[in-house]
């Protein structure tokens, strides 16, 4: 994908100083998902892999809400009257969606108000880092709709981030995580000003962008695949991968620039 010229039909898109803003817009039934945006946000972030100029993501939503979630009338609905085959076909794409974002090499900041519930409270989870306002509102409301809590990777990746016992209560009751007791548990890294939530989400994704990202491809790498695995094999597969960072050419400049008392210019190679 070129991100400059890089036009979606189911969500907005921006593209400046080498970070990708993703606004799910429409604000008037706050940000819904449908068959439609599932399968072109799961495009946009398996094309993200390739778009080298995208050094950071931001995800969040229009209007003062991150996401509802799946549409009741344009998913659910329909949902009830498609057999087996054809339900799987849907659920295997939606949990596609969290593989891209996870697959994706440059970590994603979720810039979060007001509503953010069902899918929109599963990209929230699948992002890097969650950036939230004092009226964010979180729920993973599977189980209100007579669904299992496990929806897309939400009972192997929650967990990673909130412990077992907090992701139980909100998968099984699928109530409402407030702001606050999300960051106490720290789902969200920090709450700040709805005013200030935009501005703040670029300036951590531009500070990312800034630095070496071949480097931090590698970080989310590795984040995403050591759970699986013993604590030495953890430590060989870092050896590795902190060789392979230690033979660019932003380790070299980083070098030089410590030595030259200035700040490092890093370029992703």
């Amino acid at each position: 994908m070129n991100p400059e010229s890089f036009s979606p039909e189911h969500f907005s898109w921006h593209f400046a100083d080498g970070v990708g803003t993703v606004t799910l817009n429409r604000p008037d039934r706050k940000n819904p998902l449908t068959f439609e945006s599932y399968a072109e946000l799961r495009d946009t972030f398996r094309a993200l892999v390739y778009a080298t100029d995208v050094k950071a993501i931001i995800v969040t939503g229009a209007g003062g809400n991150f996401s509802s979630g799946g549409d009741v009338h344009e998913i659910i609905g329909p949902l009830t009257k498609m057999a087996m085959p054809e339900l799987l076909a849907f659920t295997r794409m939606t949990g596609d969606l969290v593989k891209a974002m996870r697959a994706c090499s440059q970590p994603i900041v979720a810039a979060i108000d007001g509503i953010c519930v069902g899918a929109g409270a599963i990209m929230a989870m699948a992002s890097d880092l969650r950036l939230a306002t004092p009226a964010t509102k979180t729920a993973f409301l599977f189980t209100r709709v007579g669904l299992a809590g496990c929806d897309m990777g939400a009972c192997a990746i929650l967990p990673r981030i909130i412990g077992q016992g907090r992701a139980s209560d909100l998968l099984y009751t699928g109530r409402m995580m407030s702001a606050e007791e999300g960051e106490r548990w720290g789902f969200h890294n920090r709450l700040v000003a709805a005013e200030d939530l935009i501005s703040e989400a670029t300036k951590l994704a531009r500070s990312i962008a800034a630095g070496p990202t071949f480097a931090h491809g590698i970080t989310k790498t590795q984040l995403g695949i050591e759970w699986a695995v013993s604590v030495e094999t953890a430590i060989e597969m870092e050896a590795q991968a902190q060789a392979i960072c230690m033979a660019t050419n932003d380790f070299r400049r980083a070098f030089e620039a410590f030595a030259d008392k200035r700040t490092p210019e890093f370029k992703g190679d």
